[in-house]
């Protein structure tokens, strides 16, 4: 299996998600299911068949997010030299050559993306366009809008 980049932020929301599911909601389900064997006839129970539909959504996510993190290549840009480029992890400020709007973007992996927080997936066609590029490029990214001209003003490892 091919590993995952992630950023720092991003395996620790993952650990902190498996930890919560663990710890907490596994329990949670185990102790519903239990109650909802004291009511009785399994097969017309739907307190019974709501917790073991939980049980099998929770299972599934833990072995998704251990898979994740054991096959995570966790980027820390902090602590490589910010030579201007473009890479995994960076923020990137750029301004829109037609309208002169100036946005912000950290590149990250696909779990962590949130495009209202300003966090792209390194596979998004924006992310793709910008890595490698450097500031004062001039990248041409096309959008579900049509084609757009950015120039990069900024390139931070933070």
């Amino acid at each position: 299996m091919k590993q995952i980049p992630m950023t720092v932020r991003g395996a620790e929301l993952l650990r902190e998600e498996l930890e919560f599911l663990k710890n907490v909601r596994r329990p949670q389900i185990i102790d519903a299911i239990a109650e909802a064997r004291e009511h009785g006839d399994l097969k017309e129970n739907a307190e019974y068949h709501a917790a073991r539909e939980q049980q099998g959504f929770c299972e599934g996510r833990i072995q998704e997010i251990e898979g994740k993190l054991g096959n995570a290549q966790v980027i820390d840009v902090t602590k490589m030299a910010n030579n201007g480029k473009v890479i995994f992890g960076a923020t990137v400020s750029l301004v829109n050559a037609d309208t002169d709007e100036e946005v912000t973007y950290r590149i990250v992996g696909d779990d962590e993306a949130n495009i209202k927080e300003g966090l792209i997936s390194v596979n998004s066609p924006i992310a793709r366009g910008l890595v490698g590029k450097e500031v004062d490029d001039s990248v041409s990214i096309v959008t579900p809008g049509g084609k757009v001209e950015f120039d990069i003003i900024n390139v931070e490892y933070i």
